[in-house]
């Protein structure tokens, strides 16, 4: 299996549960950063200088994807992206283009190679966000990126499911992260999704346990 963005908070969430169920999972590591967060974790191969955003890089991480082993990959976890916020009034058109290549470009090329090498079936699952789902103030450039990559999600659930590839989405909202934590001291944070939670409902819809959904685009919220 393919995680994208595996050294995020969320990632390591969904790495650790992937591997606790047997998996050998791939990622793409665009910092050291990344590397270092999954250490220590067993089964784990760690592709270091992936550009997601760079068509060239994305081809040669997925031809390398269990070159060694002979593997068939099965499923394709994308949950690197990038967030921005603000009014609009201040926004710049580079921030829109960072958002679409962090958000809509990454996915869109990670699908792509992904299912080149699905020639058994296989699970996609992408993460957009509930601003994408429910409107929300100054994060236009972020929530219209999120927004393509539900219609993406969707559109290729249609396109691949008769070669039994199920392309799903979650669209989290607030995650309760460290990072999150320090930047809204005040929050509840017991309203906010915890990751090891978002995560097993990302590792069913990756999993051969997941026999029918696919299209979806599934909140996860918590309470917030």
């Amino acid at each position: 299996m393919v995680v994208t963005g595996g050294g995020g908070a969320l990632g390591v969430a969904v790495v650790r549960a992937l591997v606790e169920r047997g998996a050998l999972v791939f990622v793409p590591a665009h910092s050291e950063r990344d590397a270092e967060a999954l250490a220590g974790i067993e089964r784990v191969s760690i592709r270091p200088n992936v550009d997601l955003a760079d068509e060239a890089s994305v081809v040669a991480f997925y031809e390398s994807v269990g070159a060694e082993r002979g593997a068939e990959l099965w499923a394709s976890v994308h949950l690197a992206g990038g967030f921005v916020w603000g009014p609009i009034v201040d926004a710049t058109v580079a921030d829109l283009r960072r958002m679409l290549a962090m958000n809509v470009e990454s996915a869109w090329l990670c699908a792509r190679e992904a299912a080149r090498r699905m020639t058994k079936g296989g699970r996609i699952v992408n993460v957009t966000a509930k601003p994408a789902l429910v409107p929300a103030a100054n994060v236009a450039a972020y929530a219209a990126s999120k927004g393509a990559v539900a219609t993406l999600t969707t559109c290729l659930a249609e396109e691949l499911a008769p070669r039994g590839i199920w392309v799903n989405a979650v669209a989290p909202s607030i995650l309760d992260t460290p990072a999150n934590r320090a930047a809204m001291p005040d929050a509840d944070f017991t309203l906010w999704p915890k990751v090891e939670e978002v995560a097993r409902t990302v590792v069913f819809l990756a999993s051969p346990e997941n026999a029918v959904t696919r299209g979806a685009i599934v909140p996860v919220y918590g309470r917030s």
